[in-house]
């Protein structure tokens, strides 16, 4: 009965309360304000990624409403803003360039569900574990990949066959023409003027809005020959279940498993941003994947794509003063709105115009100064950071986060085994005869798989005594490695006629010795200390008995 208890009361924390919605009354117009600008910003943005995964500008939209609106009320954060992102578009770009455009929807249901249960798995927390240099990298890398996927829509041409974005950025170069290429490169560089000159004027200008409307209004009034978005729906199209069978299921699993490793990873990375930059930031991790992962689902039965945590987005929330996911939820039906009154106008819009927003985004995502801290931090931060960004444009984006941690866990295990050692000391006390055949070695750090058998090597090759005392009251970690590798030391010791003392395992590690053998391995399990002083008489009285009396005191210096 208490099991069930248990799960109801997690389960239960995993969805929406009326604390959600308990200052409203207080903030509903800051909430108000900022839902409307950063509809204002997502829309273009919405557009632009539907476009460059390959699934359409109404996919984008469709993603950003719906999505938007369940992640909004179901997510864990107060202030996310949800719906298409650049690496959310990196990893659709060679699932839709294999199995067409299609199986988008299909795709996003499939991730839905694996985020809910890892949702429901209580894995909120797993994010911690990825290291600094790991996100930094394949943020840099998104980046490349982001601005590489518009090349082609910036020079008027056509992408390459190639499902990687550098080689189909190569391969679109050829297959350009001058006169399109001039008129696409000069929307491109227009919009991203007025982005950049924007918030220059006002930090509240969304410059990416205004650049696309002037880009548009252009394109209409000189009759430019510029691709466009064409044909939008006036209205959300009914939901459905995606045709599946279950070879196609089969199919998509892979693809399926990394959009939902990545949706959970950057979500839960944008809601820690959140909680960074504001006091009303805070969020429940397992209840973030929860309604990221409802949010993919509903996408995909409107038709839409994976949606994940929007950083930027949200960032712009926060700045226009987001009290509560009444915001996010303000933003979703702004751009509804847009949907259902302004869709004809939407479709002028010059796909060179959406390169240009994407671009301009692209290099925003890069921060010199976050490459600088890393790369100067240390050899092992810069190669993991250069590592990963490197694979993720080469190859993949989860392979790459997969890199990037075996080679920082690497690096952190060589440091962990670097701070571990064994070192012989001199016998507390005042000198005793029998203290030239005994041997006092001191255990520090860490004895563990990456460790111990080198740590352990001074120890086995003592020679001239007749008693080791090892004193582990220093040692910080001890693994099952590390533990075997001790009891085999004292099998050997005690084989050779040396007999071994413990002295202070700590009570961590002494179940641990146990299990394995240590303590077994002692002559006698009174071989077993607290007291180090306990240990050298006892040691000192071994050593007498073992025809110590012969020995005589060394002379001293002086």
């Amino acid at each position: 009965m208490s099991e069930s208890r248990r799960f109801t009361g997690a389960l239960r924390a995993l969805l929406p309360t009326r604390a959600d919605y308990g200052q409203i009354g207080r903030s509903w117009r800051p909430d108000l304000v900022a839902g409307l600008t950063v509809g204002i910003v997502a829309l273009p943005l919405a557009l632009a990624f539907g476009v460059s995964s390959g699934a359409g500008a109404e996919s984008g939209l469709i993603t950003a409403i719906v999505a938007g609106l369940i992640a909004a009320v179901f997510g864990g954060s107060n202030v996310q803003v949800s719906g298409p992102t650049g690496a959310m578009v990196v990893v659709l770009g060679p699932v839709v360039a294999v199995h067409g455009a299609e199986v988008i929807p299909l795709l996003s249901l499939m991730a839905g569900v694996i985020v809910v249960a890892a949702g429901v798995l209580r894995l909120g927390r797993t994010v911690s574990y990825i290291p600094w240099p790991v996100i930094e990298g394949f943020t840099l890398g998104i980046a490349v990949i982001i601005f590489l996927q518009q090349v082609p829509s910036a020079l008027g041409s056509v992408p390459g066959p190639s499902s990687n974005a550098l080689v189909a950025a190569a391969q679109s170069v050829p297959e350009a023409t001058w006169s399109g290429a001039l008129w696409a490169l000069g929307a491109v560089l227009a919009v991203a003027a007025i982005m950049l000159l924007a918030p220059r004027l006002h930090p509240q200008l969304p410059g990416s809005l205004i650049g696309i409307a002037a880009v548009t209004v252009a394109a209409v009034l000189l009759d430019a020959p510029l691709a466009r978005i064409g044909t939008l729906p006036s209205s959300l199209p009914a939901p459905s279940l995606p045709a599946a069978s279950p070879e196609l299921l089969l199919t998509l699993l892979g693809p399926a498993l990394t959009i939902a490793a990545l949706a959970a990873i950057e979500s839960l990375l944008s809601a820690r941003v959140a909680a960074s930059l504001t006091p009303v930031g805070g969020y429940h991790a397992d209840r973030e994947l929860f309604g990221q992962g409802l949010a993919s689902i509903g996408s995909g039965l409107f038709g839409g794509m994976p949606a994940t945590g929007a950083i930027a987005r949200t960032a712009v929330n926060i700045r226009a003063g987001a009290q509560t996911r009444v915001s996010a939820i303000v933003h979703a039906v702004v751009l509804l709105l847009v949907v259902l009154f302004a869709s004809r106008i939407v479709a002028e819009i010059p796909l060179a115009a959406l390169a240009g927003v994407l671009m301009v985004t692209a290099f925003r995502m890069i921060s010199i100064a976050t490459v600088r801290a890393v790369t100067g931090a240390n050899r092992s931060a810069a190669i993991v950071f250069a590592l990963t960004a490197v694979v993720t444009v080469s190859f993949d984006l989860i392979i790459a986060v997969l890199i990037g941690i075996a080679v920082a866990a690497l690096f952190a295990l060589r440091s962990l085994a670097a701070s571990g050692g064994v070192h012989r000391e001199e016998i507390p006390g005042p000198r005793s005869p029998e203290d030239a055949r005994i041997a006092l070695f001191r255990f520090d750090g860490a004895l563990f798989f990456g460790s111990a058998d080198r740590t352990l090597e001074a120890v086995a090759a003592v020679q001239g005594v007749d008693v080791v005392i090892l004193r582990m009251s220093q040692l910080q970690l001890l693994d099952a490695t590390g533990a075997h590798v001790t009891a085999e030391m004292i099998q050997a010791l005690e084989r050779s006629g040396i007999t071994v003392l413990l002295k202070g395992i700590q009570p961590k590690h002494l179940r641990l010795a146990t299990r394995v053998g240590v303590l077994a391995e002692l002559r006698d399990q009174q071989h077993l200390f607290e007291d180090l002083g306990e240990a050298v008489r006892h040691a000192r009285d071994h050593v007498r008995r073992a025809g110590g009396e012969a020995i005589r005191p060394e002379p001293r210096a002086g």
